[in-house]
């Protein structure tokens, strides 16, 4: 059958080139582009999945360098902070040197005192100047709000808190336990009664947990000579004594089970009298003594030495079962870090924590926040706490209900080394040096183990991520260029086949003679 008005056959190559044409642009897009992916159209599933890997490549390439920015700020910080190290350390010798007071003339310890304002000026210099992008680091700033601290906490430190924008956080503590001294009791009548026999002696030794002394009393020393001189070595032994009753209390000076009293008696000089020997205190009670546990001082136990340990308190903070020495209580979550320091509960007895539940501070806001994840969600952010190292925020020690600081050995101030206590300032210079070594080890332990991993580990996601996004999107350079090949032919085969079809009616004009 031969048709000239409808060429069908043409028709039939016409579209078939066509087809080939597109193939041919399709695989020319491809190879020109690198993507297999070019639009929804290449396919609706793959776009949609590989530009969800698109965003979280980009996400954790910021992630990433938001931890080198934290590095960068930790490295500044830890530089400002190994200054104050440094100083910290010389003023601990420029104490020692002018506690030297029979070697050192009053215009050396001027001199000392001079350097010593120089160098508490400098630290607070550098507390002020360390900063970032003008933002300071270790003034303050970047410590934690806190209100409604509670009676019964002595000192607390917050190292780090996750809160949302606007949150508050309640530091709930559960007492469980409370915090002991080490307490032993001896009763010796009011005064020392050898049975006539005055020339013995009593010969007793006080340990505590810094050390300890042997002390021999004539007959006749009454209570308070007594108590006398085992408080003075109490900076030598730990141990203080006070009268209670008609005998002698005597307590560590710290609470906790690295405190201890122990009483060892070398000679009992034949000591004689109703009731007399060494005695425990109640469980729960330092100012009950135990009467059950008395031990005679001519008893073998009395001259092997009696001891009594503290008791560190026991806390939950938080629903966390917290570490705990003497009276603080601590833990650290990644959602929460922070010590407390509970003081003697009103309604507890003696040098011991109220048991049951308190509500120790509030956490308002502040801290350093780092966003170290690719998702911006409370659990991919970390925060820390970075609290003010001036001369006022280090050193903070308590004695006799005194509170110091490293700011008192300024001149004129209470601890000064020209006229002022040398022992107390060395305790703030000490706790000083502990403050510091802290925060440092703090950033340090952020710096290696949170920045450092969160680095290498946001490394391998990108990575992964990338090659995920890239086998979804990314053109097969090898399958390209085969199917460019294929349609080529393709398309050279169509175009030739479309000429013969266009040229085949011509035939019918044979039909006509």
């Amino acid at each position: 059958m031969s048709r000239i008005n409808t060429n069908v056959e043409s028709l039939i190559a016409q579209r078939v080139l066509g087809q080939n044409n597109g193939a041919l642009s399709l695989s020319l897009e491809r190879l020109s582009t690198g993507l297999k992916i070019n639009r929804g159209a290449d396919d609706p599933a793959g776009l949609i999945a590989s530009e969800n890997l698109r965003a979280e490549k980009t996400a954790l390439g910021a992630a990433i360098s938001n931890a080198e920015r934290a590095e960068q700020v930790v490295n500044i910080a830890e530089g400002g902070l190994q200054e104050i190290s440094g100083l910290l350390t010389e003023l601990e010798g420029l104490l020692t040197t002018t506690a030297n007071t029979a070697g050192l003339s009053a215009e050396e310890r001027e001199a000392n005192q001079l350097q010593i304002d120089s160098i508490l000026q400098t630290i607070n210099r550098l507390a002020q100047s360390t900063s970032f992008q003008g933002r300071r680091l270790l003034n303050g700033n970047l410590g934690y709000q806190t209100s409604n601290v509670s009676a019964d906490v002595s000192n607390f430190k917050v190292n780090g808190a996750k809160l949302e924008l606007g949150q508050t956080l309640d530091v709930n503590v559960l007492v469980t336990q409370s915090a002991q001294q080490g307490a032993l009791y001896l009763s010796t009548g009011a005064t020392l009664n050898f049975g006539g026999n005055p020339s013995n002696t009593f010969v007793i030794e006080i340990g505590g947990a810094k050390g300890s002394r042997e002390l021999s009393f004539s007959s006749s020393t009454a209570i308070a000579d007594i108590i006398a001189a085992i408080n003075s070595f109490t900076d030598v032994t730990g141990v203080s004594a006070a009268t209670q009753g008609t005998g002698i209390a005597l307590d560590s000076t710290e609470l906790g089970t690295d405190e201890f009293v122990s009483v060892k008696i070398i000679n009992d000089g034949g000591i004689v009298g109703a009731g007399l020997g060494i005695f425990n205190k109640a469980a729960s009670d330092v100012n009950t003594v135990s009467a059950a546990t008395q031990v005679a001082f001519n008893a073998t136990a009395a001259q092997n030495g009696i001891t009594d340990k503290g008791q560190d308190v026991g806390a939950t903070i938080n629903g966390i079962v917290a570490t705990t020495k003497g009276a603080r209580a601590g833990i650290t979550t990644d959602f929460l870090s922070v010590e407390v320091e509970l003081g003697t509960g009103a309604a507890s007895t003696a040098n011991s924590q109220t048991l049951g539940g308190l509500t120790a501070l509030t956490i308002k806001g502040g801290g350093a926040d780092f966003q170290l994840a690719s998702q911006v969600d409370i659990a991919g952010k970390v925060s820390l706490g970075v609290d003010n190292v001036s001369i006022t925020g280090l050193g903070r020690t308590v004695a006799n209900g005194t509170t110091f600081t490293l700011a008192d050995l300024a001149a004129g101030k209470a601890l000064n080394v020209e006229d002022g206590d040398l022992t107390k300032a060395q305790d703030a210079v000490r706790q000083a040096i502990k403050d510091v070594s802290s925060l440092r080890g703090r950033l340090g332990a952020f710096q290696k183990n949170t920045v450092g991993a969160t680095i290498r580990s946001l490394g391998i996601s990108l990575e992964n991520t990338t090659a995920a996004e890239s086998a979804i999107r990314d053109a097969d350079f090898a399958a390209e260029t085969a199917g460019l090949t294929r349609s080529q032919i393709l398309v050279n085969s169509s175009t030739n086949v479309l000429s013969i079809a266009n040229t085949a009616p011509q035939a019918v004009l044979q039909l006509l003679g």
